[in-house]
């Protein structure tokens, strides 16, 4: 089972189906921008380096912009369908679901999200324990947090623990794998959690990771 090649055939057909002009939950981008942004990412690793912005993030943009100019919109979907090329180390398959599972299964989320009327989609077991898995990892990710994190995982049934950051006050924040990883990465206005802690911390935490 590959999870990075489910969410990139699935979210290839939603670009389709949304067109260039779709909303994303991404800041600026419309399904266009995030079309150009999946190929960038496969297609110049010299300019990938500088999405998470920095000193690089300058080039980024005109390589992706570039790639805006060049193409035309199903073009760019075409050629995130089709996958990497073949010398990218993402045609290595255990390279592919490591990088790739979650990043897709978030841009997914980032169109299904952005539209009026969405829902929880329905994941199996295999997808929900790959995001888990991976939200042990969520400590880089918070280090800049203004209080501590404790994630705690409520679906079907389970309840786990991962203790994020280590610091107090600390909040706890409760939800389904999914919705926790989408609340990592920044999409909290669209990720059904719960925070709770005092009043302060609670405010605190949800204000710097909405």
């Amino acid at each position: 089972m590959s999870y990075a090649r489910e969410e990139r055939a699935a979210l290839a057909a939603l670009l389709d189906e949304t067109g260039p002009d779709g909303p994303t939950l991404c800041e600026g981008w419309r399904t266009r921008d995030l079309a150009a942004h999946l190929v960038l990412r496969e297609r110049r690793p010299d300019a990938a380096a500088g999405v998470l912005g920095g000193p690089l993030a300058g080039h980024t943009a005109r390589v992706q912009q570039g790639f805006l100019d060049r193409y035309s919109y199903s073009d760019l979907v075409g050629l995130f369908r089709s996958g990497p090329p073949r010398l990218s180390v993402f045609a290595i398959p255990a390279a592919d679901e490591a990088a790739n599972a979650v990043e897709y299964f978030v841009h997914h989320e980032d169109v299904r999200r952005a539209a009026d009327g969405w829902t929880e989609r329905p994941l199996d077991d295999g997808l929900a324990e790959l995001l888990w898995k991976r939200l042990k990892a969520a400590r880089m990710l918070l280090r800049a947090a203004p209080t501590g994190v404790v994630l705690a995982r409520d679906d079907g049934g389970k309840l786990d623990l991962i203790v994020a950051k280590n610091a107090a006050p600390s909040v706890t924040v409760t939800g389904a794998p999914a919705e926790l990883t989408m609340w990592i990465m920044g999409r909290g206005r669209a990720a059904h959690v719960t925070l709770d802690g005092t009043d302060e911390a609670v405010t605190k935490l949800a204000a710097w990771r909405a």
